[in-house]
């Protein structure tokens, strides 16, 4: 029988944590995923909405969506982290957006700029070692667990 998606993703978490040494939540504080957590922490979420965007214009439900599908639902992103991250991306001059109907404000989309090209490609090189360590952390516990 396969794991559930809770043991699985209880596994990504355990792996992540091992991966980037993340430290344990202060006494009292807001208990954070670790993966999530993480994730942002090693700019994993603005590469991934940056790569999204160089893929051609995208609105943040569109975003959201992907990034969920995309990581079989281990990232979920919700509203009060994707537009936040959207702005910043766009006062910093890495993506550019535009209202499908200016009158209405209907959907922002957002495009890729020259500079958030090199930001991506930086991002790219940057981060793909924490990925690497989190993969290989992840494929350990598999094979101690289920000796595949």
């Amino acid at each position: 029988m396969s794991p559930s998606k809770r043991d699985r993703s209880r596994a990504v978490r355990e792996a992540v944590a091992q991966a980037g040494g993340a430290a344990p939540p202060e006494p009292r504080a807001r208990p954070q995923d670790p993966f999530t957590g993480e994730l942002r922490r090693r700019d994993v979420l603005p590469l991934l909405v940056l790569h999204l965007i160089a893929q051609g214009p995208s609105y943040g439900n569109q975003l959201m969506d992907r990034i969920g599908s995309m990581t079989a639902g281990v990232l979920s992103v919700n509203p009060n982290t994707m537009y936040p991250l959207l702005r910043q991306l766009e006062e910093r001059g890495l993506i550019q957006g535009k209202w499908e109907h200016p009158e209405r404000r209907t959907r922002r989309y957002y495009s890729l700029t020259g500079a958030g090209r090199a930001e991506y490609e930086r991002l790219v090189e940057e981060v793909r070692p924490f990925l690497d360590s989190v993969k290989a952390s992840i494929d350990e516990i598999v094979r101690e667990v289920y000796g595949a």
